[in-house]
């Protein structure tokens, strides 16, 4: 069976299990610890990373966005629109979530890696920035969630999670769009509760 190496944590993990669960794609996900360099994961990716799909067939995939357009092309386009000016929006909408979750890492390993009065407040500062006027851009200009999800709205879906679970209570205020989409999104993809944890 099709397998996805994934950390509970992470959001490119996240967004790329709810799809496969979604486009009916069979894989089964196999929790791992990249710390542990574990050898079936670097045998598979040489960068260590998750999420990495391998087929039956023993292809590895490995990038969150190349895992997507995999799922996508396997499962007849059931992640992204065929109209060329809808998939421009789905795929800045993806960037634009994943841009996000590239940032709040930034912070988490920042803190989680120095001791902690080698901490570079500046470099975490510039990433909030960044973070800020994202989801500042994305209250402004909330995506249309209509009966079927998209890619974008999976990887909008994992970042409020993540974002959630690393900063709770520090995103919220003056955002209530952002705040009100996860309920949406588990209206209309009810399985979200499983990705939960």
């Amino acid at each position: 069976m099709m397998k996805i190496y994934y950390s509970s944590a992470s959001p490119y993990s996240t967004k790329v299990r709810m799809a496969a669960h979604f486009a009916g794609l069979n894989a089964r996900s196999v929790a791992t610890d990249t710390n542990a360099d574990p050898a079936e994961l670097l045998a598979a990716n040489p960068l260590g990373k998750i999420p990495t799909l391998v087929t039956d067939e023993g292809l590895a995939v490995y990038d969150s966005r190349a895992i997507m357009n995999y799922i996508d092309r396997q499962t007849k386009g059931t992640l992204y629109p065929r109209n060329a000016a809808k998939r421009t929006e789905v795929d800045v909408l993806e960037a634009t979530a994943d841009g996000i979750c590239d940032s709040l890492l930034a912070i988490v390993y920042e803190r989680r890696s120095r001791p902690e009065e080698k901490v570079h407040q500046p470099w975490i500062d510039r990433q909030w920035q960044k973070v800020e006027r994202a989801l500042d851009h994305l209250e402004a200009n909330m995506p249309r969630l209509g009966r079927k999800p998209h890619a974008g709205h999976f990887a909008l879906a994992a970042m409020l999670r993540y974002i959630e679970l690393r900063f709770a209570g520090k995103w919220q205020r003056g955002r209530p769009k952002l705040k009100r989409f996860l309920s949406r999104f588990e209206a209309v993809f009810p399985d979200y509760a499983r990705f939960k944890d």
